[in-house]
């Protein structure tokens, strides 16, 4: 079962009422959502939603008791305006982003994220986009493929990985993720230190940021929410590498500039030990909250 990360931390600094109106910008399997509602109801209303289909489904189900208090919508935050003059909102009292990808999303090897779960390379968010992990992996050229993973994954063997994808491919398509894991493993394996980190990890999160385009909607997100905000609403962003804290923060900083907010979060806040511990996906977690002016 998905835990939601600093889930005691979000609601404290949401500060909700019943009442109020409330947006879930990743709605993942609904465990923030239905801690909300319990907040906001009766009488408030939440909007949520998820460029996953499945998402929505999940957490219809979830959110059952609360029928009538929340409305879902299929799509990406970065269509935020779209779905809000669709649902007939002006403005909003709360907003929380849990940025990246869900453990449900993880878990299932069909939807190709993961390393340990075998499955076809797709890595799409939302089954709707033209372009896949496989698409990308086998047609991008060795230097687009190098630039990926040195900038969205950090990963310092970026020339030597990019390298090996394309000798690969051209003995054959690579077409799962064993396929492309094998290939990280072979090109830098014995180079990395024993640890916690799986070598292919950097290279798969780049191409599935690459492949959602997970960067680019964070900043159209957080650039139309901060103008639905109500006076003295909140939002809060959950981050889990540095490239998405990175604009977080400097987003914050450019609104704050702007006289738009203020800033509640002079550093991110992180998960606990204890939570840590009970979920370890939670330990990348960053927290970042600002007040709309």
């Amino acid at each position: 079962m998905h835990r939601p990360v600093m889930l005691d931390e979000v609601l404290g600094f949401l500060d909700l009422r019943p009442g109020d109106t409330v947006l879930d910008a990743t709605l993942g399997g609904g465990g923030h959502s239905k801690e909300i509602l319990k907040r906001i109801t009766p009488g408030g209303m939440l909007l949520g939603c998820d460029a996953d289909p499945a998402a929505i489904d999940r957490a219809r189900e979830n959110l059952r008791d609360f029928t009538g208090s929340f409305k879902l919508a299929n799509g990406n935050f970065r269509y935020l305006n779209e779905m809000f003059d669709h649902e007939g909102l002006e403005k909003i009292d709360a907003a929380l982003f849990d940025i990246g990808i869900s453990s449900y999303q993880m878990d299932e090897g069909a939807r190709g994220f993961s390393i340990k779960n075998p499955g076809p390379l797709d890595m799409r968010m939302d089954p709707r986009l033209k372009v896949s992990a496989k698409d990308l992996v086998n047609r991008l050229r060795e230097e687009e493929l190098s630039d990926i993973i040195k900038d969205l994954g950090e990963e310092r063997f970026y020339r030597r990985i990019a390298r090996a994808i394309v000798e690969r491919r051209r003995e054959k398509k690579i077409e799962t993720t064993e396929d492309l894991a094998s290939v990280v493993y072979r090109a830098v394996g014995g180079r990395y230190k024993r640890g916690r980190l799986d070598p292919a990890t950097r290279t798969f999160q780049a191409i599935r940021i690459a492949v959602n385009d997970e960067l680019g909607a964070l900043k159209d997100g957080l650039g139309q929410i901060v103008t639905r905000l109500n006076a003295g609403g909140r939002m809060a962003v959950i981050s889990f590498h540095s490239l998405e804290d990175r604009i977080v923060k400097n987003k914050f900083k450019e609104y704050s500039a702007e006289g738009l907010i203020k800033i509640l979060t002079k550093k991110p806040v992180r998960p606990t030990d204890a939570e840590v511990a009970e979920n370890p996906r939670s330990r990348s977690g960053r927290l970042r909250v600002a007040e709309r002016i």
